[in-house]
């Protein structure tokens, strides 16, 4: 099972859109898909209309008292679930830090969908913490939407700095730009400096839309309801992009070889 994060440290970037979209996408291409939501504010849950059937919180899922697998709810959309979010969520650190191995809790968390998934999603909080060093541990790629403003640009250099400096090189870094407005001259500027500096920023642009601020009314990802419009097809482009970079070996191929080294007990 591959594990897809969606994160920036920059909140209010398009994250949760791009969680929905793509793993719709996945699974619409015939990969058995979960989407989990991993933001105590539940954006996620609430577009897919996948609320909770029992509150199952962060204390008992990292102590081990809970397994993912259970916790799993369908969508309306074949191959597609979503493990929601749970307001306790906002907790996560306080209780891996109690944890041995605090940083490796969620990769061995997730080992229990393996069976069922050939691929998780991961939509992530915004910020540094002892839950998104756990995301980066688990994933076998970081994809990074990134809005054209000199700030969130910043915080990709934030990001992959923390990557290099844990030594973690076997993590694909894909950023791309999120809610472009061409017209604007500082937009263009930024993602031509951009892309000068981060040689591994998708081609794939997803521009600013009211279709795109629209999918929160809709609830549903845009595919789903708009096949044939101008951002649909955008996300079938970024999705497509993202499928042939970890194709190409840009994903992190030794993942296994990493993760197998972790002790199968809770830690």
């Amino acid at each position: 099972m591959r594990i897809l994060a969606i994160t920036n440290i920059k909140g209010g970037v398009g994250k949760t859109t791009t969680s929905v979209n793509l793993s719709f996408l996945s699974a619409a291409g015939g990969s058995p898909t979960v989407l989990w939501d991993l933001d105590p504010q539940g954006a996620a849950t609430f577009t897919l209309r996948c609320e909770q059937g029992e509150s199952v919180s962060a204390k008992k899922l990292v102590s081990g008292k809970r397994e993912l697998p259970e916790l799993v709810v369908h969508s309306a959309y074949e191959g597609l679930d979503l493990l929601p979010s749970d307001f306790s969520y906002r907790n996560f650190d306080v209780h891996l830090a109690k944890r041995k191995h605090p940083t490796e809790r969620l990769l061995r968390m997730s080992r229990a969908l393996g069976d069922r998934y050939e691929t998780l999603f991961l939509d992530c909080p915004a910020g540094i913490s002892l839950l998104s060093e756990n995301v980066l541990r688990a994933a076998d790629a970081v994809i990074v939407p990134l809005i054209p403003t000199p700030l969130s640009v910043r915080m990709l250099a934030q990001l992959r700095d923390f990557l290099a400096e844990a030594g973690w090189d076997d993590v694909a870094l894909l950023p791309f730009f999120s809610m472009v407005d061409r017209r604007r001259a500082m937009h263009q500027e930024l993602i031509e400096a951009g892309r000068k500096e981060y040689p591994q920023m998708l081609l794939t642009e997803v521009p600013y839309s009211s279709d795109i601020e629209r999918m929160s009314l809709r609830r549903a990802p845009i595919a789903s309801y708009s096949p044939r419009s101008a951002v649909a097809e955008v996300y079938r482009d970024l999705w497509a992009e993202i499928q042939r970079r970890l194709a190409d070996g840009a994903a992190a191929a030794a993942k296994p070889s990493r993760s197998a080294g972790l002790k199968a007990g809770a830690g």
